[in-house]
């Protein structure tokens, strides 16, 4: 039985542990924007924010739009004691992406789907050019 609840989800593009193990989250995003594709987004963070009590393994996967699986994370694991929360970081690094589209963020507690957020990867086109 679990006794874990995510209580949120945020994507950034880095994240510091300061005084008093607070966390300090940089660049907070949820659209990634990319001149042309394919490109690479070089370093971001998943931050899964637990209420509960007990000890889980955690795993993040990106899918693809049309739900393939894309990136899967390391398994880590991490302990609640007390009725109390943990906050579990998960970096990404040279994700190379091909296509525009709403990706699918999936939080997994022990094995199992609890949540899931979106991506949204986008092309920008430059603007244009205007001759004086």
């Amino acid at each position: 039985m679990r006794n874990v609840q995510l209580v949120y989800t945020i994507v950034c593009d880095d994240v510091r542990v300061e005084m008093g193990n607070k966390l300090s989250l940089m660049g907070v995003f949820e659209n990634v924007f990319f001149a042309g594709l394919p490109s690479v987004l070089l370093k971001f963070a998943v931050v899964n924010h637990w209420h509960g009590v007990g000890e889980y393994q955690t795993q993040v996967r990106l899918l693809y739009p049309d739900r393939r699986e894309f990136v899967v994370s390391q398994p880590s694991k991490f302990n609640i004691e007390n009725v109390g929360y943990a906050d579990n970081v998960t970096f990404f690094t040279n994700v190379a992406f091909d296509r525009a589209g709403v990706y699918t963020l999936q939080s997994f507690i022990d094995g199992k789907a609890v949540a899931e957020s979106s991506l949204y990867i986008h092309i920008v086109q430059p603007a244009p050019t205007t001759v004086n």
